[in-house]
Parts: structure tokens; C-alpha cells; sequence
């Protein structure tokens, strides 16, 4: 086995347990919060306070995972997160119901380290990863990821049947413990440095210019913008159009979720063992394109189509892998190495921001059109993003081709 493929599975077999911890542990306090409050407040507070730091600090994080090795940023920000589930369990033995906002700083302290730990893994990459196979190496990741973060929450349910919360903190610290052992067999090259004092304005700058300079970059950037303000509400919808519109009942929402994640993970595996088509941003077009198609016959459906709706689910899954890899590959091949960790840190800004956004359109047209009426017009404005797309990234297709 070539020396990077020995690497790269060693960091993301670490990954996959720390993802897996976290995942549980995220399902166990957002329950404990559920059964606490039973406030619908409560949890769209806990759910913007997780998102919170990425939104105030992601443009400048960045800016110290290009300044310092990428490898102890990884480090770093999974022991903040462990460090959260530290104080967490001690919380929950001591004073058995800590009060809510002592559970939204922790929630906010975890979306400090997540913060900083996308983009860092995502700057790594490239410097362990032959660029002919990031496309490749993208899908088995997103794979590895996928598979954790859905059986986080199985884990999770599992362990509150017959443990105390403050045990189930275990879980993530152990899972961060093996994930940092993990990457301290792994040699993450440094970033040359022009040593020039760090500036934190100036450095973000850089990564705005870097991100400019990019014309294809731009060119995808916004369609895929749009992209994430229509796809993000979906998800948080399926719930609503299940019981409202197909009359269905707690396992029907069950098969939805089960059918989305199937296809998120075979298209993921498909990914990492295809490669992807050479002509990366015409993938990408299709794929926004597809997604439409999906999303617009979810919403046409009679209110016995359910099992067509389960099936259009495996697709919507699918379909942003086909989508997000290709990208993310290419920023990886294009964007210079000291660069990097601040145009992905902006990017998943962005992607974050576009969250609230969709979703501040979403609840307000749901309530005067309907759920299906949403699915319908979100798949067809979906199709015309893809149109756009296409039309605006087609004259770089040169220079854009899968190596």
C-alpha cells in the first residue's frame, strides 16, 4: 500500500470514531434538552448556539490553521470538543440537572472546535494525497463521516436506554483520545512561511483575494450558494411533509431518514471508487439538476405516493455528494497550500450562513403554500440553479477537467 493511503486511512479511521462520539453525544444532550424544556425554542436556540461560532469566527479560523501546523490544529480542536464533554459529565454528576444556558456554552464551546476542525482536515488533505486521486480520496471520506455521524445518534439512543447521560461523555472522549493517538502517527507536512507577523485581518484578506483570483471558483461559488439556501431546509422539512401531506407515522419518517442516508453513503462509495466524471463542474451542474428533478416530483405527489417519496429521498441524498466531492476536490488542486485553510474556512462560513437563510424563507412560505407546494418550487428554482450554473462555469471546463 502506497505510503499515503496508509496515512490517510490512519487519520480517518481516528475520524471516524471521534465523529462517532461527538455524534452520540450531540443526540444525548439534545434529547436530555427535549424531555427537560419539551420547548421548540429551546431546541432552535440550542440548534443556532451549535452553529453560532462558525458564523462569528469561521472567516478568521482560517488564518491560524495556515500560520501553524495543520495537524496540531486537528489535535487541538478535538480536545476542545473532548474537553467540552469533560466538563459536561462533571456537570451531570454534580448537579444531576445543570441549568440550560450551562448546556448552550457547552454547545458552543463544541461548535468552537468544529470550527476549526473541517477546514483544517480539509487543508490537510492535499498534502498527503496524490491530486490525480482527490476526487476519490473526497468520497471515501465523506463515506467514512457519513457512516459515523448516522450511527452517532443510534449509539446515543442506545446508551441513555440504561446509562446515567454523564457516561455516555465517555464516549466522545474516548473517541477523541483514539482520534488524536491516531494522528500522532502522521506526518502533516508544515506551510512554508513568509514571515511576516500574523495580522489577522490582513491574513483573512488573503483568503478573500485567493478566493477572487479563482474565476472558476467564483464562477460555482454563487449557484452553489443558492444551492445550499434551497437544499438546507429540506431535510429539516421531510418530517412535516411525511405527517402532513402522506398521512405518515413515526416509521415512515423513520424509512425516509434511513433511505436519505443510504443514498448519501452509496454515492459516497460510488465516488471514491469511480473517481467522478473528468469534466468536474458540468458533474456538479447535473447533480444541482438532479437533486431539482427529485425534490419537484417529491412535491407533485399524490398523498399515496409515499414509497415514491422514499425512493426520491435515496436520490436528494445521493445527489449532494455528486455535487460537493468535485468541489472540494478541485479547491484542493487549485488553491495554494498557504491559502487553503482560509478559503475553506470561508466556505463553510458561507455554507453555514445559508442555513438560517433557507430556512427563514422556508418556515413562513410552508405556512401560506404548504410543505408539497415548497418541495415543488424548490425542485424547480433547483433546476434553474443548475442551468445557471452550467452557464456560468461551462467556459472553464478547460481548466477545471479531473486529472
Amino acid at each position: 500500500m502506497n505510503n499515503w493511503k496508509k496515512q490517510f486511512i490512519t487519520i480517518y479511521l481516528g475520524q471516524a470514531f471521534s465523529i462517532l462520539g461527538s455524534a452520540a453525544v450531540q443526540f444525548a444532550v439534545i434529547w436530555w434538552l427535549t424531555i427537560q424544556t419539551e420547548s421548540a425554542i429551546t431546541l432552535t436556540i440550542a440548534s443556532i448556539v451549535s452553529f453560532l461560532p462558525n458564523m462569528l469566527i469561521g472567516p478568521f479560523a482560517g488564518v491560524w490553521i495556515d500560520r501553524y501546523n495543520r495537524r496540531r490544529v486537528i489535535i487541538a480542536a478535538d480536545g476542545l470538543v473532548a474537553l467540552s464533554s469533560v466538563i459536561l459529565g462533571a456537570a451531570f454528576l454534580i448537579m444531576q440537572s445543570p441549568p440550560v444556558w450551562f448546556i448552550y456554552m457547552i454547545l458552543f464551546l463544541r461548535g468552537v472546535g468544529n470550527t476549526f476542525h473541517a477546514p483544517a482536515m480539509q487543508a490537510a488533505i492535499p498534502t498527503l494525497v496524490p491530486a490525480d486521486m482527490l476526487t476519490k480520496a473526497g468520497g471515501w471520506g465523506n463515506m467514512i463521516q457519513s457512516v459515523s455521524t448516522m450511527l452517532g445518534p443510534v449509539l446515543g439512543a442506545a446508551l441513555m436506554a440504561f446509562m446515567h447521560i454523564s457516561a455516555i461523555m465517555l464516549v466522545d472522549i474516548l473517541g477523541a483520545v483514539f482520534a488524536i493517538i491516531c494522528l500522532m502517527f502522521v506526518k502533516i507536512p508544515d506551510i512554508p512561511q513568509t514571515g511576516v507577523p500574523l495580522h489577522i485581518w490582513t491574513d483573512m484578506k488573503q483568503g478573500v483575494t485567493a478566493m477572487r483570483a479563482n474565476k472558476p471558483l467564483m464562477a460555482i461559488f454563487f449557484p452553489l450558494m443558492i444551492m445550499s439556501i434551497l437544499y438546507m431546509p429540506l431535510g429539516s422539512l421531510f418530517p412535516l411533509l411525511v405527517r402532513s401531506h402522506f398521512m405518515g407515522e413515526a416509521w415512515h419518517n423513520s424509512a425516509v431518514e434511513f433511505t436519505f442516508s443510504a443514498g448519501l453513503l452509496l454515492s459516497s462509495f460510488i465516488i471514491g471508487v469511480w473517481g467522478g466524471m473528468k469534466n468536474r463542474f458540468l458533474m456538479a451542474s447535473l447533480a444541482i439538476g438532479f437533486l431539482g428533478f427529485t425534490t419537484l416530483i417529491s412535491g407533485a405527489l399524490p398523498a399515496n405516493g409515499f414509497w415514491i417519496f422514499a425512493l426520491c429521498c435515496f436520490f436528494i441524498g445521493g445527489s449532494g455528494t455528486f455535487m460537493n466531492v468535485p468541489i472540494m476536490a478541485y479547491v484542493q488542486e487549485t488553491i495554494a497550500p498557504e491559502m487553503m485553510g482560509k478559503v475553506f474556512s470561508l466556505m463553510f462560513t458561507a455554507m453555514t450562513f445559508s442555513m438560517p437563510i433557507g430556512l427563514l424563507f422556508a418556515g413562513p412560505a410552508v405556512e401560506m403554500i404548504g410543505v408539497d407546494t415548497w418541495f415543488f418550487w424548490s425542485g424547480a428554482a433547483l433546476i434553474l440553479n443548475a442551468v445557471l450554473c452550467r452557464l456560468l462555469t461551462r467556459k472553464y471546463d478547460a481548466e477545471t477537467m479531473q486529472k
